[in-house]
């Protein structure tokens, strides 16, 4: 049987874009997912996999760019998997990304949308995340071009990012547009340090090796995070590590280390050890009227990556929410309580619910910066804790916030919520098809009454959106 992969196919015209950010044609009644193509695009493909249904190829010509297609701006687009839109328009990105929300709405979900406006824009297309981690390896990923160069490489360490799918392959990255200064001087310099001094990048595989992660946090304030994760304790070499880190760039705002022992890279059960500064940094977001909101972020918080662009997606949750004073409001998958917070003000109480003990522990502490007193968290399994007796307790809900993880909500949250009958409920979603199949389950008693999709992830496939829903009768 002939290999799929010797199968060529020519002038193919790119029409759409698939799931993962892949583009999309059809070849004589066969759907085609294309890696390196965008819609608009003439095409010559290779096919790399075929099945019944589809053909997975990648592009080996550009006979004929698409209008929206552009020059990719980072070296390593194309091999690092993390931006994977940097060849379409950002004006483009966000019409497709609109069209990704309503398709799912109303193909998975089979909802009745009202008029759906363009996708929110990021105010920043690049350098917009706050957060980045990276791995070190012993044993870097190489291009084909140098595989093919002959050149003879002794130094097979790397720090950067692992390649999609491949677990055991980090590509050593020597710039990244995602995360502002200093983040790429920092990563370079614990680089080059590490190989001059001869020091062990982790091999996963053995699970050995020292320097294991890097994690970068900064903030729109100028605060800067740094952690480093050893594989195991070298109290010199780390002192050492850390001391010329901090010399190299002494606005380090709070320099963390940990050791990490498993065999796998989370830090939620390790100690994080302060050797510089604080054991936080602290974020703040303009609330309209009221001082800036202040959020301590630790090494195992969670805060949204863009933060200029949550801002603005916190004051559409307030005004979709339609608050004028008086309102009990739920927040439900609340986190560090970063909604909670910001609707605080412009209502009577929030109650927020939060599966993750430690979050609701940082939602406490960032209520108390704020001095803020009619906010009350909980921690539990939602689908458990939103009982009857919870809602007895703590009263119910004028309005619902839900802001749940990519998997959606529980089903029995959603029943919960029906249960309550809150009169409004606004959900934000990172993911439309999870979001998609939650509102299939709601609009037996609600109604969609607006539709926001935003764009957090600039140059990636990912979108987020806001829906607000009006109880029926």
């Amino acid at each position: 049987m002939a290999d799929p992969r010797d199968t060529f196919l020519e002038n193919i015209a790119v029409t759409g874009w698939a799931a993962k950010g892949k583009a999309l044609a059809k070849v004589d009644g066969l759907v085609v997912f294309i890696t390196g193509a965008v819609p608009g695009d003439v095409v010559d493909l290779r096919i790399t996999r075929k099945k019944k249904s589809h053909a997975e190829a990648e592009m080996v010509r550009l006979v004929r760019p698409s209008p929206d297609r552009t020059v990719p701006f980072c070296k390593h687009f194309g091999t690092c998997g993390g931006c994977t839109w940097q060849h379409l328009s950002y004006p483009a990105q966000l019409v497709f990304k609109r069209q990704e929300a309503i398709d799912n709405l109303e193909r998975l979900g089979g909802l009745q949308l009202p008029e759906v406006p363009p996708a929110l824009a990021s105010p920043e297309d690049r350098f917009y995340r706050n957060k980045l981690e990276y791995s070190f390896s012993a044993q870097r990923w190489f291009s084909k071009e140098e595989l093919e160069s002959g050149e003879h490489f002794t130094d097979r360490r790397a720090l950067g990012f692992h390649l999609p799918g491949r677990f055991d392959k980090v590509l050593d990255i020597s710039e990244c547009w995602m995360q502002p200064a200093p983040s790429d001087a920092i990563r370079n310099f614990i680089r080059a340090y590490s190989a001059s001094h001869g020091l062990s990048h982790y091999d996963i595989r053995r699970h050995e090796g020292w320097l294991r992660t890097l994690t970068i946090r900064t903030t729109t304030t100028g605060e800067t995070m740094v952690l480093l994760a050893f594989g195991h304790e070298q109290r010199e070499n780390r002192e050492l590590l850390l001391h010329a880190l901090l010399a190299e760039f002494p606005g380090i705002t709070s320099l963390l280390w940990c050791i990490n022992p498993k065999k796998n890279d989370t830090i939620w059960d390790l100690e994080i050890h302060t050797f510089h500064g604080r054991d936080h940094v602290v974020e703040q977001l303009p609330d309209e009227g009221f001082a800036p909101l202040q959020f301590r972020i630790g090494a195992k918080s969670f805060f949204q990556v863009n933060p200029r662009q949550t801002l603005a997606m916190y004051q559409l949750v307030r005004e979709l929410a339609g608050l004028k004073g008086g309102e009990h409001v739920y927040d439900l998958y609340c986190g560090a309580g970063t909604i909670s917070l910001f609707l605080a003000r412009h209502c009577a109480r929030v109650t927020g619910a939060e599966i993750v003990p430690d979050a609701v522990k940082d939602a406490q502490a960032n209520a108390a910066l704020n001095a803020i007193g009619n906010v009350a968290f909980k921690a539990g399994d939602l689908k458990d804790l939103l009982d009857a007796a919870f809602v007895a307790r703590h009263g119910k809900p004028d309005v619902l916030v839900t802001d749940p993880p990519r998997a959606g909500m529980h089903e029995a949250v959603v029943a919960r919520i029906l249960e309550m009958a809150p009169p409004v409920v606004v959900y934000v979603s990172c993911n439309p098809a999870t979001q998609a199949r939650d509102l299939g389950l709601l609009k037996q008693d609600y109604r969609i009454t607006h539709i926001q999709p935003l764009d957090m992830f600039p140059q990636t496939a990912h979108v987020e959106n806001v829906v607000r829903l009006e109880r029926i009768g």
